[in-house]
């Protein structure tokens, strides 16, 4: 398993140990994460979940991403309860906060419908280690923490109970590595484990998060929550390198733009590593398929967990809360995501979409299964548009058999970045390791080394013969672990 933090991984070794499979396990790992990573993630949230079933099925991906809301209110309460703020994270952003930026959170709904459909191990067990992680309290991440110096009192100090559990008594943001715990999170998290998904949509969770909307101008209502489904599709297949892959179709755009460019790169690097005409084909085939289906930046405010086991299943999960919309409802502990206001995603903003439609994402969790042995593996990460682009680079460079797990995953990485509002709008991104050659008809920008720009790409594995392994980004924080009878090992 790979995942953001202990936490999170110590969750699904637990329920693993207990008997879960690759499901129950990653979906343990994604609730711990919601819990204990505030600002980059939530249960209020949107998620991807594909799973390659043990059986050996048809791969699916459950789409639990996030919808415009406002069931039966009238127009023009679109924009109200809101306001922009600039940030220097990321490089320079301007986002919407407020509770008019809450779009349909639908994460709970995958999650449930993913345990329902593959999990082993009973739902309440799937919570617990979340809703201890909540009740204990959990330390301020190193990934977290570096969000948070710059938007700690952008977007979480304009609400008082936001700003009461991040900050001391002075005002000033916690360090990281300090506990904190959010009240109420922890009986949120027993309500729901107890209830299912419908004490968030339909019951009395669903009932505090919608009055607090009301009161405040938000457009999420009951009617939206009691209407969301997650939806269940066939995931988009590709055949590379012995292995069929499968990840997040459309709607979605990251899935497709990853599958394009792994497939437009033919035969992957014999030495483990790109030489000159290969960078070039590299940077061609990023460059081709982003103009053609541009893939949006979006927040890299974005979780990703990896797990397979060795029964041969596999579950990828992708979830983000956008930047957050600095909203903690109160009596829920639960904070609120700003979809509605990652203003790259919807550049004519929300109004050009209905009540009901899901929005646009990058997101592209992905498992695959090898023909030849039966050997299965699991791979996403956040990142914003390099999603597409850090995924079929580390694919390649592994699925080559010439690089294992860590080195593929650790390798320099270049990015074709095509935004037409900027100049210029199309520039080639790479970090200091790795050298471009010369002649690729664009400018380019040298980053450092293991820079979080790139992705923070987490990857499980099982073959018969090579057992479990599992490798995380140097580029974030993280952590792996490989467990069988109850042990563990952590990177």
């Amino acid at each position: 398993m790979a995942a953001p933090n202990g936490l999170a991984t110590a969750g699904a070794t637990r329920v693993a140990a207990e008997g879960g499979n690759a499901v129950d396990a990653a979906l343990a790992a994604a609730l711990v994460t919601m819990v204990s990573e505030p600002g980059l993630v939530s249960l209020a949230s949107g998620a991807y979940v594909t799973v390659q079933p043990v059986d050996g099925g048809d791969p699916v991906t459950i789409d639990g991403w996030v919808l415009i809301p406002g069931a039966g209110l009238p127009p023009e309460r679109l924009g109200l309860g809101t306001w922009d703020i600039y940030t220097e994270y990321g490089g320079g952003t301007t986002m919407t906060i407020g509770h008019g930026s809450v779009a349909v959170p639908g994460t709970l709904r995958a999650l449930e419908l993913a345990h329902r459909r593959y999990g082993n191990a009973p739902w309440a067990d799937v919570f617990a280690p979340a809703i201890e992680g909540a009740r204990g309290g959990f330390p301020i991440g190193t990934a977290t923490h570096r969000y948070l110096e710059f938007v700690h009192e952008l977007v979480f100090g304009w609400h008082p109970d936001s700003h009461a559990v991040l900050h001391d008594g002075d005002g000033g943001l916690l360090p990281a590595g300090s506990t904190v715990v959010v009240p109420a999170l922890a009986d949120s998290l027993q309500l729901i484990a107890a209830e299912g998904a419908d004490a968030f949509y339909v019951g009395d969770l669903a009932r505090l998060v919608t009055a607090d909307m009301a009161e405040h101008d938000g457009m999420l209502t009951m009617a939206d929550l009691a209407a969301y489904e997650a939806v269940p599709r066939p995931a988009l297949t590709l055949d590379h390198g012995g292995w069929r892959l499968a990840t997040n179709p459309p709607p979605a755009r990251g899935g497709a733009a990853a599958a394009a460019i792994l497939a437009r790169l033919g035969p992957a690097p014999l030495a483990g590593t790109w030489d000159a005409a290969e960078l070039r084909r590299l940077v061609d085939a990023q460059r081709e398929v982003l103009a053609a289906e541009p893939a949006e930046p979006a927040s890299p405010s974005t979780a990703h967990i990896s797990v397979v086991d060795d029964a041969g299943s596999a579950c990828a999960i992708t979830v983000s809360s956008g930047y957050c919309s600095g909203v903690l409802t109160p009596g829920t502990g639960i904070w609120l995501n700003n979809c509605l206001g990652e203003q790259e995603l919807l550049p004519a903003g929300p109004a050009a979409l209905r009540p009901g439609d899901r929005m646009p994402s990058n997101m592209a969790p992905t498992v695959g299964r090898r023909a030849a042995d039966g050997a299965v593996l699991a791979i996403g990460t956040p990142g914003s548009d390099r999603i597409p682009t850090a995924l079929a680079q580390v694919l390649a460079l592994h699925l080559s058999g010439r690089l294992d797990l860590a080195p593929a995953v650790a390798h320099p990485r270049v990015h074709v970045r095509i935004r037409a509002t900027t100049d210029p709008p199309v520039r080639v991104d790479h970090e200091a390791d790795l050298q471009l050659p010369d002649g690729l008809d664009a400018p380019t920008l040298v980053m450092p080394a293991n820079s979080m720009y790139f992705g923070g790409v987490g990857v499980a594995q099982w073959s018969p013969a090579g057992g479990l392994a599992a490798a995380g980004d140097p580029r974030r924080t993280g952590v792996v672990a490989v467990t069988g009878d109850s042990s563990a090992q952590a990177d």
